[in-house]
């Protein structure tokens, strides 16, 4: 069917379907508002979203140390990603597709892009640094079970396995976030966090934030078997990992599938302000 068509159809002018604009236009308006944020802002929320995304590491040891098993203790840590949800803050691989569509539409530039990036995944870690040191802290009886926990990802080699593991870990929170960009009814955003913390931590897949606070908590009982050496030696690559499956398996396909919209938009930009 040609655009001309599916313009006529739809109740709006667009060359995409009616769902797909709508989800557009949320993804654009709030990828610029999160891109153009100062680099203050930026470091703020993403501290916070390290510290929120620890509190749902928190109940998924807790459900773990209680004698659950590791579905369940996925579902738990789905906590941690509703208080990103309802607390508007950021998670580095969140990262990907909101932000990386408003820049094909040249509603901001790569820079902004690069500092979002750079700026939350430092957050990220440091929130996330501070919050884990005071549960462990307060939870000795956690302390077994997190570098337990922990061993799983940083004593694992890189390999075929591995590297799988890191791509879907980044495919399956962006995702999550393609789906909770697909409606705007609140129950339907929260049934996809549930749904993603389970897939994520439910099934062990590698995720450089959420697995590195596991890490980062081992390492603050003082007496795990590995350093922070191990845990930058896993987590270069798991990052990448997380930004192929981000980008590739879900981001470049929904532009892709956007084609036309994007050229549209940025055709708007271009004529409407400069791009930084």
């Amino acid at each position: 069917m040609s655009n001309d068509s599916q313009r006529q159809l739809g109740e709006s002018d667009s060359p995409i379907e009616d769902e797909l604009e709508t989800a557009f236009r949320r993804m654009v308006d709030e990828g610029t508002q999160r891109l153009h944020r100062t680099w203050r802002e930026v470091l703020v929320t993403g501290f916070f979203g390290g510290t929120e995304v620890a509190v749902g590491v928190l109940a998924y040891l807790s459900v773990l140390h209680a004698g659950g098993n590791q579905l369940v203790a996925g579902l738990a840590f789905s906590v941690g990603f509703l208080a990103l949800l309802l607390g508007r803050s950021e998670l580095f691989t969140e990262g990907f597709l909101v932000p990386v569509t408003t820049v094909a539409a040249k509603r901001a530039g790569p820079g902004q892009l690069m500092k979002l990036w750079g700026g939350t995944l430092a957050a990220n870690l440091a929130g996330g640094w501070v919050l884990m040191w005071l549960v462990m802290t307060a939870f000795p009886k956690l302390h077994e079970q997190t570098i337990e926990s922990a061993a799983h990802f940083v004593t694992a080699p890189l390999s075929m396995e591995t590297a799988a593991l890191s791509v879907l870990g980044g495919m399956v929170i962006t995702l999550m976030t393609r789906m909770q960009h697909g409606t705007d009814a609140v129950f339907g955003k929260i049934a996809a966090a549930v749904a993603g913390a389970f897939v994520l931590a439910g099934l062990g897949l590698f995720h450089s934030v959420l697995d590195s606070l596991l890490i980062f908590g081992a390492l603050d009982t003082g007496v795990a078997p590995f350093g922070y050496l191990d845990w930058l030696s896993w987590f270069w690559w798991t990052t990448v990992g997380n930004v192929v499956g981000g980008l590739a398996l879900v981001t470049l396909l929904r532009l892709l599938r956007s084609k036309d919209r994007i050229e549209e938009e940025r055709s708007h930009a271009e004529r409407d302000e400069p791009v930084d």
